[in-house]
C-alpha cells in the first residue's frame, strides 16, 4: 500500500491507495510545515486528525512545504516514523510534489499559487532552477497570502472605494487593531492573511479587486517566471487553489507579459498518484 501526502501551510492531503485492489482512501489535517512546527506539534496533528485505517506498513511519500531542507525533512521525518508502521519514508518538498504531478517526466515549469507561491524549472527528473519563494513577507506573490496582505493594507490604509471596505467590516468581525494583533502576534500569519481571498472571489466584480489579484500575479510572472531561460518556450503548469479559482485572471496576467499557460490543477494529488505509477489508476 502506498500513502501519499500533499501538504501545505493551511492543509494536509493524504491518499492511501491499494495497488492491488485499486482501491482509494482519502482524508485530510491541518497544514505540516516543519518552518512553522516542530515534531511534537506534528504528532499531535496526527494523532488528532488523521482518520485512515492502515492495516499494513505502508510506503509514505510525503510532499510538504517547508522540506526543502535536511534539517526540516528531519524533523517532519521524525514525527512520521513515530506516527506510522511505514515499510519506507521518503519525503520531498511541496514543489517537487507540483513538478511531478504538473510535469510528469517531462520537462516543464512547475508553480504552487496556494496559501504561498513557489516555482521551478524541472528537467524531468530534477528540479534544477529555482527562484527562492521567500515566504509571505519578501516574496510568496500572487499566493493567497500575498493577495490577502495586498488586500487588507489597502482597506486599513483606505486605498480601496468605501463600498468595498464597507462590506469587508459587514463580512468580517474584526476590528484593525485584532487584525494587526493576527498578523504580528498569532501564528500562522500567512493563513490569517490569506482567507481573504474567498472575499476577493465573492465580490470579484468589483474592479479594484481584480485588479488587486492581477498586480499580484503580475509580479509573479516578473519576479519569479521571467528568470527561467525556458519560461518563452515551455507552458507554465500551476497547482493550488489560489491558480484554480483565479484561472481567468492567471491567464490574462500570463497573455500580458508574454508567457503560455499550460495545466491549472486544485491540488497536485491526482499527477502524483499517476506519477507514482499505481496500476489501477493508470490503467
Amino acid at each position: 500500500m502506498i500513502l501519499l501526502s500533499d501538504s501545505g501551510s493551511t492543509k494536509t492531503e493524504w491518499c492511501l491507495v491499494n495497488e492491488n485492489t485499486g482501491t482509494l482512501e482519502t482524508c485530510q489535517t491541518s497544514g505540516i510545515n516543519p518552518y512553522y512546527q516542530d515534531g511534537q506539534t506534528i504528532y499531535r496533528i496526527l494523532q488528532k486528525e488523521f482518520s485512515l485505517v492502515l492495516q499494513a506498513p505502508v510506503s509514505i511519500y510525503f510532499y510538504g512545504a517547508g522540506c526543502g531542507s535536511d534539517k526540516a525533512r528531519g524533523i517532519v521525518r521524525s514525527a512520521l516514523k513515530d506516527y506510522f508502521n511505514a515499510s519506507s519514508l521518503v519525503i520531498e518538498s511541496d514543489l517537487m510534489a507540483a513538478a511531478r504531478s504538473l510535469c510528469q517526466r517531462k520537462a516543464g515549469i512547475a508553480c504552487i499559487m496556494g496559501t504561498g507561491s513557489n516555482s521551478c524549472y524541472f528537467n524531468g527528473e530534477a528540479i534544477v532552477q529555482h527562484v527562492p519563494a521567500l515566504g509571505y513577507i519578501l516574496g510568496d506573490e500572487g499566493s493567497g497570502a500575498d493577495i490577502g496582505r495586498r488586500l487588507i493594507a489597502d482597506i486599513l490604509k483606505k486605498q480601496l472605494p468605501p463600498a468595498v471596505s464597507d462590506i469587508f467590516f459587514k463580512t468580517y468581525s474584526y476590528t484593525p487593531d485584532q487584525i494587526q494583533e493576527h498578523v504580528y502576534k498569532n501564528p500562522f500569519p500567512n493563513r490569517f492573511l490569506a482567507q481573504f481571498t474567498t472575499f476577493i472571489a465573492d465580490n470579484i466584480q468589483e474592479y479594484s479587486l481584480r485588479n488587486l489579484v492581477k498586480t499580484s500575479f503580475n509580479k509573479f510572472f516578473i519576479r519569479n517566471i521571467r528568470q527561467y531561460h525556458h519560461a518563452r518556450e515551455l507552458p507554465i503548469n500551476f497547482t493550488g487553489s489560489i491558480a484554480w479559482y483565479f484561472g481567468e485572471i492567471l491567464q490574462e496576467s500570463a497573455d500580458d507579459n508574454g508567457f503560455h499557460v499550460g495545466t491549472i490543477t486544485r491540488s497536485p494529488m491526482q499527477g502524483l498518484i499517476k506519477f507514482h505509477a499505481v496500476p489501477a489508476f493508470n490503467a
